[in-house]
């Protein structure tokens, strides 16, 4: 099984057919990172698309040097910036579905699972944009922060201040919509 880094050195070379498999393997991955930024699923398709589309673009500047994720989510994160200088940001009540219930015990579970997930949801989209991308990366995605740093074109230390400080304010903003 080839590496991500092979298949997008062969990409680079023109044998764009290795795209499709980067794209099977990372598509949830990068529609999961744009949804849990955006809350909005009508979006997150036409993003992760964006994402792939340039990847196509600008593979001449993969140089195949670190990792290809890291590459990858560096253009998300451009496409993301993108999108919210197009967009104004979606009210959270959008993007939220109800779930469909048929016990009664499960339901009440569920009802309570569900109304603390939208306070989360609600509290984490009241983060900064740097905050909220940062510990979505980190908490979400699995990325270290060296390279959170390396997408956001930042310093290791200031990834952890940013997280240190999305974490302080989500538990302070959730705790305030709980009330």
């Amino acid at each position: 099984m080839n590496s991500d880094i092979q298949l997008m050195l062969k990409v680079k070379s023109g044998d764009l057919d290795k795209l499709g498999i980067l794209f099977e393997r990372h598509k949830n991955a990068i529609y999961s990172y744009f949804y849990r930024n955006t809350f909005d699923k009508n979006a997150c398709d036409d993003l992760s698309q964006n994402v792939f589309y340039r990847i196509l673009i600008y593979r001449s500047r993969f140089d195949g040097y670190g990792k290809f994720s890291t590459w990858m989510y560096r253009i998300a994160h451009n496409v993301l910036v993108d999108h919210y200088q197009k967009n104004k940001p979606l009210d959270i009540a959008e993007g939220l579905s109800e779930s469909e219930h048929t016990d009664k015990n499960e339901a009440d579970s569920s009802l309570l699972e569900d109304e603390q997930q939208q306070l989360l949801v609600k509290a984490i989209r009241q983060l900064p944009v740097d905050q909220r991308e940062a510990l979505i990366m980190s908490r979400y995605q699995g990325l270290k922060y060296k390279e959170i740093a390396e997408i956001q074109n930042c310093n290791e230390g200031n990834i952890k201040v940013r997280i240190f400080r999305a974490l302080t304010a989500l538990k302070e903003i959730y705790l305030e919509l709980e009330t």
